[in-house]
């Protein structure tokens, strides 16, 4: 693995975590519209964020099973580059989406064992990414952002026509790790990178975004 690997640091808050990520050298930031997270962030605040994210920075909005209204306001009031749907959002809504709003979609898939790794096929081609994430616990308030991992050997050697993104449980000590066992080429990192829920540490994310680029 070389220095290509690219980073997303999701659920951003303040201006002092976008200069921790731009300097960092990740490549996508997040914002979470999400109201149980503790890294929600409303469309003002999120505006003034996305003002401030460096060009060349993809700016991602997480929604889960957003209507067309709010994604009406929402990419209304944010300047955004791509739509995240970390819900249980259908093929057939995510074409609807990426038609309505003109925005590449990024599809985040629940991954336990080897019977989730099926659902993603009917994905590929239809979202822009995906985004392979560890599958909540039954009672979980979140469907991501729960920092657990998943068995990254599920993925060893599997090649999908949609580029794709690992997530779940990565932080600066593990994500090389699961860089190597699973041959990603792009990771996204929400807890991982917190000194609290919600509260990102710019010192981890340095150190995150090192160590996947070393991988």
């Amino acid at each position: 693995m070389s220095s290509d690997v690219s980073v997303k640091i999701c659920g951003l808050r303040n201006p002092e975590d976008v200069s921790a990520v731009a300097e960092a050298g990740a490549r996508y930031v997040g914002f979470t519209f999400f109201p149980k997270s503790p890294r929600f962030v409303e469309f003002p605040q999120a505006a003034d964020l996305a003002a401030a994210v460096p060009v060349g920075i993809c700016k991602v909005a997480l929604t889960v099973n957003a209507d067309d209204a709010f994604l009406d306001a929402l990419t209304s009031a944010v300047p955004l580059d791509m739509l995240q749907l970390h819900g249980g959002e259908s093929p057939v809504r995510v074409a609807q989406i990426k038609a309505r709003y003109g925005l590449p979609v990024m599809k985040a898939i629940g991954v336990a064992d080897q019977a989730d790794l099926a659902q993603i096929d009917a994905y590929t081609g239809v979202a822009d990414q995906l985004l392979i994430d560890a599958k909540p616990p039954k009672d979980a308030d979140l469907p991501g952002g729960n920092g657990l991992a998943f068995d990254w050997q599920l993925l060893a050697g599997r090649v999908w026509r949609s580029p794709w993104m690992l997530a779940g449980g990565l932080t600066p000590d593990n994500v090389a790790e699961a860089i190597r066992r699973t041959g990603a080429r792009q990771v996204d990192v929400a807890s991982g990178v917190e000194s609290s829920p919600g509260v990102k540490d710019a010192a981890l994310i340095q150190a995150l975004v090192r160590a996947a680029q070393e991988a």
